[in-house]
């Protein structure tokens, strides 16, 4: 797998620094709210692991399982919800814990239904913001890092299903994926 990497762009322990860092603003923002983490699924699961373990609140967590790449490199731009959430998110203070903030097409639209559900407030965590491939205007509130336009996989990422468990979010070479 490692072969396949051209570049490392955050490597393990800026990973960790990112999760520390990120964690204790966190615990600093949420002081007396009603905080639930909202991992989307399948590649926040290694940040939100991470992420969570350096919260020093009480919170609830849940997951949700959303496609919009549907096996290619490109964002289809249609969002589907593959699962729901298992909790009602009225009332609460949402923060959605994402790997990626890329075209922002998903995440702007599970903000809207999130509000729409009645959420107290909705903001997102993400451990790579790519506002150069932006297809609708976004900031996420907590960011832990700005990346090029490129392909990444490790960390959560992947191609196809795989690198994921990479540790470390790294380019991955064209000549991977050019030649399906």
């Amino acid at each position: 797998m490692h072969k396949d990497i051209a570049q490392i762009l955050v490597n393990e322990q800026e990973i960790k620094d990112i999760c520390v860092s990120m964690g204790n603003q966190i615990t600093k923002d949420y002081q007396n709210k009603n905080l639930i983490l909202v991992g989307l699924l399948k590649g926040c699961v290694p940040f939100i692991s991470d992420l969570s373990r350096n919260i020093d609140l009480k919170f609830d967590m849940a997951y949700m399982s959303v496609a919009s790449y549907h096996g290619g490199i490109a964002s289809s731009g249609d969002v589907k919800i593959k699962m729901d959430l298992d909790i009602s998110i009225k009332g609460r203070d949402v923060l959605i814990v994402e790997d990626i903030v890329d075209t922002a097409n998903t995440i702007v639209t599970i903000m809207e239904l999130f509000k729409h559900r009645g959420a107290n407030t909705v903001k997102i965590a993400t451990l790579l913001d790519k506002p150069e491939g932006r297809l609708k205007p976004y900031q996420p509130e907590y960011v832990g890092r700005v990346i090029p336009k490129a392909f990444v996989v490790g960390y959560g990422l992947d191609y196809d299903e795989y690198y994921r468990n990479l540790p470390y979010v790294g380019i991955l070479k064209p000549e991977v994926y050019n030649t399906k």
